[in-house]
């Protein structure tokens, strides 16, 4: 369903925009779920599977012992979900989640090719998210694993200092999360090499060795 930009339900955005946002609004009931050991100053209440109580003793911390979120439906003015719902196997009854327990809220997610370059994202992510600027819709669809990974998340985050838009995926919410489960067929790709990589790389700058020679 294709919908105008007067009534997009979930868009682009930035973190910039986000932090602004929630600034301009301190007595927004906030939750940030899934946030580790980062949940956003303006959180008002954090929420995580991991028990962090401890961590979190200036805030008020929630652990997350089921699929169905504990909070009452439009509880908060915002949710944030940072680099989460790429871990979550139930990914579906999830989004359904954010939009009841919030009317807005900001996803923050690896882009197809930040997931595939890291080390750590092989075994922990379950999905791919691209977002569809025709239909305004988040796509989703199983991990595959196109190149082997050949960076760190400490040097990525570094990285997505310089290149954040080819690496992260920001996106603003109101009302609903438009979102579409794709299937792709994994047989259809085949993977590349840190291998091959390198001999390409090493034959086109032997080549161009030779040629000023």
């Amino acid at each position: 369903m294709n919908t105008t930009q007067d009534n997009i339900l979930i868009k682009r955005s930035s973190k910039e925009f986000i932090d602004n946002l929630l600034n301009k609004n301190p007595n927004w009931k906030v939750l940030d779920i899934g946030c580790g050991y980062s949940a956003h100053k303006n959180a008002t209440i954090v929420c995580d599977v991991q028990d962090l109580s401890n961590f979190y003793k200036n805030k008020n911390f929630i652990k997350l012992d089921r699929k169905i979120l504990p909070f009452e439906d439009y509880e908060f003015d915002f949710v944030i979900a940072s680099h989460v719902l790429e871990h979550v196997e139930d990914v579906t009854t999830f989004i359904k989640e954010l939009s009841r327990v919030s009317s807005k809220g900001y996803i923050e997610l690896p882009t197809v090719l930040e997931d595939n370059l890291v080390f750590e994202n092989k075994k922990d992510h379950i999905w791919h998210m691209e977002f569809d600027d025709i239909e305004n819709k988040l796509n989703i669809s199983e991990k595959i694993q196109y190149l082997e990974p050949v960076i760190t998340v400490s040097t990525s985050k570094k990285f997505s200092k310089i290149f954040r838009q080819s690496l992260v995926l920001e996106l603003y919410w109101e009302d609903n999360i438009e979102f579409n489960l794709v299937n792709k067929k994994e047989n259809s790709f085949q993977k590349i090499s840190r291998f091959t990589l390198f001999r390409k790389f090493l034959s086109k700058h032997i080549r161009n060795i030779l040629r000023k020679n």
